[in-house]
């Protein structure tokens, strides 16, 4: 019976050391892909602005030439 005590009492500090640990730590990979996938997008939407911008200036100046 002792025998049972203590290991049943072994298997609780075990399961108690387990979740009194050090927290695990915080995954970051892929973070980097993230942040060169958020640049990629910004820069598409500048330049989607800019060639905006051109096409609607040429063409209001070629409405000039007809």
């Amino acid at each position: 019976m002792l025998r049972i005590y203590f290991l049943v009492t072994a298997l609780w500090f075990t399961t108690l050391e387990s979740r009194l640990g050090p927290p695990p730590r915080k995954d970051e990979r892929g973070s980097v892909t993230i942040e060169n996938v958020l640049w990629a997008v910004a820069v598409i939407g500048i330049v989607a602005i800019v060639v905006g911008a051109i096409t609607a200036y040429v063409r209001s100046q070629s409405s000039g030439l007809r």
